[in-house]
């Protein structure tokens, strides 16, 4: 018995009711993008009922769905990665993770600097692509690692893998880890953002690799402590911190986790095997990329038309994503959305889920799948 989770990172379905606290009035990803594409076409995900949970462009409802839908609020504030994950996984937050839209203070960055022995460059907002190409030559002249933060609770550290090998640029990160503890500096993730390449034409590699704080416990620690398996995709072992999260795998871009998920098909029999596919978001999303996001979403949904065929009557698939990250919208960075859940049983006909109070009915759904206690959430099944 199996519940396969798939995360469409940043795949948000539409407004929340507290849109207007952020700044997001009219975000709405996957219908914008489709209006402004000329129409999707996920024929699978319509089947299982994308389309009867808002009006998309080329999505219809479907008559009779293969699956069941529904569309999820978040309880907890902001509009993160990490925030979105935990409480999918149960550990809803009381608080949103700081944010630093003036850069981190002097004081700090002063610290940190005397603390990695290298003096940095940057140290505010920016697009990692646009700071790299602004400050990629200084980098590379310099030694100084590039410092950038975003409208997200992130630390990040851009090098260039000839100038500061992986190991190294893993080590300051973790150095800032370390010191960005809660409550003031408790930045959600530290970001390692490797790139190569020469002057005018840096590219970012696939070796990033994230920092996160520790949840409190999560169904993850409940399915380990019952001795079940959570096979983590993607940066799910990044997002929680390696807790409970075993075993793993990194992967370099959505074809790649589609891949590993299909081969982990015939890994594990058993547990729960969780997807994060983050090209939506990183490739697509914050760079404001229409047709790269609709033809993501695309070639997601033909891998899961040869996908379904692999699961067994008695598993559970799972989609859904962790807020929205609107391509047609100002700016670039997330926006405060619902997000989507379809719920997928071989041979059992769907229904709607209407709207759930909180992204923690995925761990409700996927303890009860497990035969697994879990008090947060409620189980959809």
């Amino acid at each position: 018995m199996r519940a396969i989770c798939i995360v469409l990172d940043s795949a948000g379905i539409g407004p929340m009711p507290d849109q207007h606290e952020y700044g997001d009035v009219g975000a709405a990803t996957i219908p914008n993008l489709a209006k402004a594409a000329g129409g999707l076409n996920v024929p699978n995900m319509q089947k299982m009922g994308l389309g009867n949970i808002t009006e998309i462009t080329g999505v219809p409802a479907a008559k009779e769905p293969t699956g069941s839908y529904g569309i999820m609020h978040e309880l907890s504030p902001g509009k993160d990665t990490t925030t979105g994950h935990w409480e999918m996984m149960g550990a809803k937050l009381d608080f949103a993770f700081p944010v630093f839209p003036e850069g981190f203070p002097k004081e700090f960055m002063q610290k940190y600097e005397k603390a990695i022995g290298r003096e940095t460059l940057g140290n505010y907002p920016a697009s990692g692509t646009e700071i790299i190409e602004k400050l990629g030559d200084e980098h590379v002249k310099t030694g100084k690692p590039i410092v950038y933060t975003s409208a997200d609770s992130v630390f990040q550290i851009a090098a260039h893998e000839d100038v500061i090998p992986l190991e190294e640029l893993y080590r300051i990160c973790q150095i800032a880890r370390d010191m960005l503890q809660p409550p003031d500096l408790g930045a959600a993730r530290i970001i390692a953002r490797p790139f190569t390449g020469k002057s005018g034409a840096y590219t970012r590699t696939a070796n990033r690799h994230d920092f996160s704080l520790t949840p409190d416990e999560t169904l993850l620690d409940v399915l380990k402590a019952k001795g079940i398996t959570t096979y983590g995709i993607g940066k799910i072992y990044d997002i929680f911190a390696g807790q409970g999260v075993e075993p793993h795998v990194t992967t370099k871009s959505n074809d790649d986790g589609m891949t590993r998920t299909t081969e982990s098909m015939s890994k594990f029999k058993s547990g729960l095997i969780f997807t994060n596919l983050v090209d939506t978001d990183m490739k697509y999303g914050h760079r404001r990329d229409v047709a790269g996001y609709k033809k993501a979403l695309e070639d997601f949904d033909v891998w899961l038309g040869d996908f379904i065929k692999l699961m067994n009557k008695d598993d559970l698939l799972l989609i859904t994503a962790d807020h929205g990250c609107d391509p047609t919208y100002r700016g670039s960075d997330h926006t405060r959305e619902a997000v989507p859940l379809l719920v997928y049983q071989p041979g059992r006909p769907g229904r709607n889920l209407g709207t759930r109070k909180g992204f923690w009915d995925v761990a409700a759904t996927i303890a009860a799948h497990l035969k697994v206690d879990y008090k947060n959430g409620t189980s959809v099944i």
